[in-house]
């Protein structure tokens, strides 16, 4: 049914030294090894079919390779065109679920192979490859190299605006990927499934992807002169109920490994920001009440806004000194502002009503945040219409001689080698 094991990175493109920066987290990447497709077929499916599933197949693997996943337009492009033939094999009548070895291995080690002979393992393993491109599309969208005047980096609104976008589709994916693909991969193998594709882990990322939607959308916010604090309170708040159902999902999987660490830290870091956030903007409209109440309690979000500020700041360094080791991208947008924003205002206000915290011992009686209906979902993903081959009513599959056999062989031992 399949097999795991290691396989050497001799060959392999060296790996650069360079630092990533991480605006957008991308818990992992798989990409396709080559599988012996046409050997697995012959004689189940016309030639030219198998063929054609093979090559397109093939081409994944090598773009993949060459470009460690940087092509991402020419790659989503194969992949949907990849999709609509393996739909074939997932076709029960067709039965031919469980006649392919498919095999993929981990793009940041290149060590850790998995084999497994069912189609629907492959089409998880593709449309969740489709999840990692587009998020690492939106995370190129955030780090840009063009800079200002002044010598900051620039995202313009545009690029969020896309960004949310692309988070939105990623989230879809891996959506469909729960609902629609893991419930026809049998029980033995989704055991056995690597960590990064099982249930919880794909839900996690998901819900993180609209948090991160969430968290750009606060950024609008924060730079439009009319949006008030109720708004930007309100997506503040949705952020970190986002985070908050994405840390629950991950501590109940099995995490204990290298990037499902760094995955937990990289939603405590973002969970703790807009949890200052939050209350930044929530003491700011409790603040604007007439009674003295309102001010303490104010007083009281502002100095737990700077305190979890402070210890984001800590989850942040923690995240970035993880294995693999990576860089934030300089403050901007909503977080730049708010760690100027904070400081001032905790010190200003808890200077103007220290008295008034004083007599009402108000530092045990931080005021709760509201909850509010969450506003963004997952894109809906429709996978591509079935291509039309499978369709035939009638395949004239002609027998294969002994010689053709062993010729067909012995040109699949020379291509390997």
């Amino acid at each position: 049914m399949g097999c795991t094991s290691s396989i050497p990175t001799l060959g392999r493109k060296k790996k650069t030294t360079s630092i990533p920066e991480v605006a957008v987290f991308v818990p992992s990447m798989r990409i396709p090894i080559q599988s012996d497709l046409q050997g697995a077929l012959r004689g189940l499916i016309p030639r030219d079919l198998a063929d054609r599933l093979s090559s397109l197949r093939n081409q994944i693997v090598l773009v993949a390779e060459d470009t460690g996943g940087s092509a991402i337009t020419e790659l989503r492009r194969a992949l949907e065109e990849y999709l609509s033939l393996l739909l074939g094999l997932t076709v029960k009548e067709n039965g031919l679920e469980e006649m392919v070895e498919f095999k993929w291995r981990k793009l940041e080690d290149g060590r850790q192979e998995i084999c497994v002979a069912n189609s629907w393992f492959e089409l998880l393993c593709v449309v969740h490859m489709m999840a990692m491109l587009t998020l690492l599309e939106a995370n190129s969208l955030l780090i840009p190299k063009d800079y200002s005047d002044s010598g900051e980096r620039i995202v313009s609104a545009d690029c969020k605006r896309d960004a949310v976008d692309l988070l939105l589709k990623a989230s879809g994916y891996l959506e469909f990927c729960v609902r629609e693909v893991l419930v026809h991969i049998p029980l033995d193998i989704k055991k056995r499934l690597p960590k990064d594709l099982q249930e919880g882990v794909l839900e996690a990322i998901s819900i993180q992807a609209l948090a991160q939607g969430t968290e750009i959308q606060l950024s609008l916010a924060v730079e439009c002169k009319n949006a008030t604090s109720s708004v930007k309170r309100r997506l503040a708040c949705e952020e970190l109920s986002y985070f908050g159902q994405a840390h629950y999902r991950l501590l109940r999987c099995d995490i204990d490994h290298g990037y499902g660490k760094k995955h937990l830290l990289f939603i405590k870091w973002k969970y703790l920001e807009a949890k200052a956030a939050a209350y930044y903007y929530h003491g700011l409209i409790l603040d604007k009440g007439a009674e003295p109440s309102c001010h303490v309690s104010a007083v009281c979000c502002f100095l737990a806004a700077e305190e979890l500020l402070s210890s984001s700041k800590k989850a942040c360094l923690s995240f970035c000194l993880a294995v693999p080791v990576t860089r934030a991208p300089p403050l901007s947008g909503a977080m730049k502002h708010l760690h100027q924003k904070i400081p001032e205002m905790a010190s200003r206000k808890s200077q103007m009503y220290g008295y008034l915290l004083e007599q009402e011992k108000a530092f045990e009686a931080l005021p709760d945040l509201p909850e509010f209906q969450l506003s963004l979902r997952p894109d809906d993903y429709e996978l591509p219409e079935i291509y039309q081959a499978w369709d035939s009513e009638k395949w004239d599959i002609p027998g294969q001689t002994l010689k053709e056999h062993l010729k067909d062989s012995e040109d699949e031992r020379l291509e390997t080698k």
